[in-house]
């Protein structure tokens, strides 16, 4: 910053401001040192006492900009009563920075503003000129913007990226436009790295090597790193055609590097490498399942020679445990043993779920039943409450009467009300529980002698709650509510179920039968 004083005898003291950003809406105004040598001819023109000349690089779009706040403080301060700028749009584009000159003139601390190329004074008819060229450079930007973000959805709609290139590419100037090409060295240098990757033989690190070793770097001169390698090279969709705009795949128009079958290759390599420790060890799903059946504690699991073996966390601090480790293959055939003493039949699965079929249509015709009969009182209590407010009006009955009778029969309405919507709710509340029971324990056969031992978990988990224990070497499970019928009830009889499998519903008394429609008593 440079400080010029022109003999003058204006009184007023002025800091000279000139700015230049490197936003898009600044590109076809003058650099800073044009600025400069336009504003001090300017000055010393109109004779004007120049304080000190400020220059700053920053787009005025938002509040912030150091140097202008600065400027303004010290004009507070005294320390001078005009500025002089090349035109309004250099001091704000925004409404806050704006409104503070505004202000300033206002109060009188800012006497004077001087452009070479708008008309100023210090009236309210400049004033209302100055905040008006404020709000147009502000409409410029916010105008540009816009069009900018509209040129860009279009670009993107053609198939051209945005931004920059990645290395391999160049970005041109043709016809006006931007587009990107290959960069025929370096695409080479490129496609060999793909290709080195997806033989599964050479680690992130070597790749970072093989482009050092070919003179390749990103465009600030430092060589590649790991990471970097991985995101903007190896994962990145735009050399097999494609490319990633706000989250979104989108078709490209410029030239592959490889081909997709390669960047699939490439992806399924690194994808088994990036697996995490936690995923790449030996799965237990059989812990947190049992617990010892001598401390009380759970049973975990490790690997010893290639095998799983479980055994008690022995982490009790009133008891020793003596408990000795069992091989998963044993717990495994343990547990499908008891699992399979509560499976249920196929065919009396077919025949309780054909039952349950015949079931809800008998509910739904005792519900229609119902809803009827308390909605035909709800009518009638409607009628009463219209009698007794004809009534009231026909001045028959007291107010206090009339009150105290229309409490009770909105009462009895809303207790009605409440029974029809708790009726529907519940009404079928208990019929999916029990399909999804049925096909569940007509599974558990199947579960049981399956491979799949998180199945089995899920399932002994339902089937036996917490309930499961291991000691001396033997699974010992109690089934849960209508489990434990299954396994008092073995699979293997020959008998038919029961009829008759629907619990009692609240506000019906009725007798039912899975074969029968319900009867009112």
């Amino acid at each position: 910053m440079e400080q010029t004083a022109f003999n003058s005898n204006n009184s007023q003291k002025f800091f000279l401001y000139a700015r230049k950003s490197t936003d898009v809406e600044d590109k076809q105004m003058r650099s800073i040192p044009d600025q400069l040598l336009e504003l001090r001819e300017y000055a010393k023109r109109e004779g004007l006492y120049i304080v000190e000349e400020l220059t700053e690089a920053k787009t005025a779009k938002a509040p912030g900009r150091v140097v202008f706040n600065s400027m303004l403080s010290r004009i507070e301060n005294g320390e001078a009563e005009g500025i002089v700028a090349w035109h309004p749009d250099r001091l704000a584009r925004n409404s806050i920075d704006g409104g503070k000159i505004i202000y300033l003139l206002d109060l009188g601390k800012l006497k004077n503003l001087k452009f070479p190329q708008h008309w100023f004074e210090n009236t309210p008819q400049g004033k209302f000129s100055l905040n008006m060229a404020f709000c147009q450079s502000k409409y410029f930007v916010d105008s540009l913007s816009e069009n900018t973000k509209r040129g860009i959805r279009q670009k993107v709609k053609r198939g051209e990226m945005p931004g920059l290139a990645p290395v391999g590419y160049l970005n041109i100037m043709t016809n006006n436009r931007k587009i990107i090409v290959i960069d025929k060295k370096r695409a080479l240098i490129i496609r060999q790295a793909f290709e080195m990757f997806a033989t599964a033989k050479y680690r992130i690190q070597d790749i970072c090597n093989f482009l050092a070793e070919n003179g390749m770097a990103k465009a600030s001169g430092k060589l590649w790193k790991s990471d970097r390698v991985s995101k903007q090279i190896l994962s990145n969709p735009f050399y097999y055609g494609h490319f990633k705009y706000m989250g979104e795949i989108h078709e490209g128009v410029h030239q592959p590097i490889i081909t997709k079958k390669l960047w699939d290759a490439v992806q399924i390599v690194w994808r088994k490498r990036s697996h995490s420790w936690k995923e790449m060890r030996p799965q237990k799903p059989l812990t947190g399942l049992f617990r010892c059946g001598e401390c009380g504690m759970m049973i975990t699991a490790e690997l010893q020679k290639g095998y799983i073996y479980y055994r008690c966390t022995k982490k009790s601090k009133v008891r020793s445990c003596s408990q000795l480790y069992i091989r998963e293959e044993e717990l495994d055939r343990q547990l499908s043993d008891q699992i399979a003493t509560v499976s249920l039949r196929q065919d009396w699965a077919d025949k309780m779920l054909a039952k349950l079929s015949i079931e809800e249509k008998n509910v739904a015709q005792s519900c229609d039943m119902f809803v009827g009969e308390k909605q035909a009182e709800i009518k009638s209590i409607n009628e009463k409450l219209q009698r007794l407010l004809d009534s009231y009006l026909e001045q028959d009955i007291e107010r206090e009467d009339y009150l105290v009778k229309k409490a009770d029969l909105l009462a009895l309405k809303k207790k009605l009300e409440e029974q029809i919507l708790s009726f529907q709710q519940t009404k079928n509340a208990w019929l999916e529980p029990m399909k999804q029971w049925i096909v569940e324990a007509a599974a558990a056969a199947n579960i049981a002698r399956s491979k799949d031992l998180n199945a089995k978990k899920v399932l002994a988990q339902k089937i036996f709650g917490s309930n499961p224990t291991l000691k001396d070497r033997k699974v010992y499970c109690n089934a849960l509510n209508i489990w434990s019928a299954l396994r008092a009830d073995p699979p293997t009889r020959d008998s038919e179920p029961t009829a008759g499998i629907e619990p009692a519903t609240p506000f019906l008394p009725r007798t039912c039968s899975t074969t029968e429609p319900c009867r009112q008593k």
